[in-house]
């Protein structure tokens, strides 16, 4: 069976979603510390990528998702993220995570959605797995270990 991809939106998913700025601009994001746990745990069963649209706060993004953790990050506009996905992987073998209203239609169309706790209404509607845990709070973390027992469990029934 051909490797399942994992696409992940950053903000709202791989961390809190809040902004810190100051008179200088956008300085801080928060992101939970359980989540990178969770990733090394399936990283051998799936292809980990995480996409972003924040371009001012790509830096902060680039040290924690390429720099600190060694994952591809692709810098992808709200409104181009569905082709994006559709040309790049494709929707039947692609899990995505995502919180936000411009989320749904990528939720909606890949193999299985996950929507955090804390995600917008439409985007859990949307889903087919919400996390017990909020974003920024472990939300990665409980969808590695749903991606993870179901794979597992997918593999026992062949």
């Amino acid at each position: 069976m051909k490797k399942l991809n994992l696409i992940l939106d950053v903000d709202g998913v791989m961390t809190t979603g809040q902004f810190f700025y100051s008179a200088d601009g956008k300085v801080f994001k928060v992101f939970g510390p359980h989540d990178a746990d969770g990733l090394k745990m399936i990283k051998d069963m799936v292809n980990i990528v995480f996409i972003t649209a924040d371009k001012r706060g790509l830096q902060i993004t680039r040290k924690r998702i390429v720099e600190d953790m060694g994952f591809p990050l692709e810098l992808v506009p709200e409104s181009e993220r569905f082709e994006f996905v559709k040309q790049k992987y494709g929707f039947e073998n692609t899990i995505f995570v995502g919180d936000g209203w411009f989320d749904v239609p990528l939720i909606k169309a890949c193999k299985i959605g996950i929507a955090p706790q804390n995600a917008r209404i439409e985007a859990k509607q949307a889903a087919n797995y919400i996390t017990p845990s909020k974003s920024g709070e472990g939300a990665v973390f409980d969808a590695c270990l749903y991606i993870k027992n179901m794979l597992e469990q997918s593999s026992q029934n062949q």
